[in-house]
């Protein structure tokens, strides 16, 4: 799993060019929107390309993916759970 934690860290970092920010910088426990990292609507969109991009999971519901959203913890536990890459 922490594997798994630091790709997506990655690829976060990447998808939103997030250029002054490491992975280590990244709390896998913090939230992603509002205090935490500070994402927004624009980049939810992004994290569902990631999504399926890389690991081969499409998210159709809003709701479901506000909760997979909730932090990189959360995200990775869904990921490797549902994936098909």
């Amino acid at each position: 799993m922490e594997n798994l934690i630091s790709e997506l860290k990655q690829r976060i970092i990447e998808a939103l060019s997030l250029e002054e920010v490491k992975p280590e910088d990244i709390d896998s426990n913090a939230p992603l929107f509002g205090d935490g990292l500070g994402l927004d609507s624009i980049d939810a969109l992004e994290l569902i390309v990631v999504l399926e991009k890389y690991y081969g999971i499409k998210l159709n519901d809003a709701a479901q993916s506000k909760a997979i959203f909730k932090n990189v913890a959360t995200m990775a536990e869904y990921i490797s759970k549902n994936r098909t890459k």
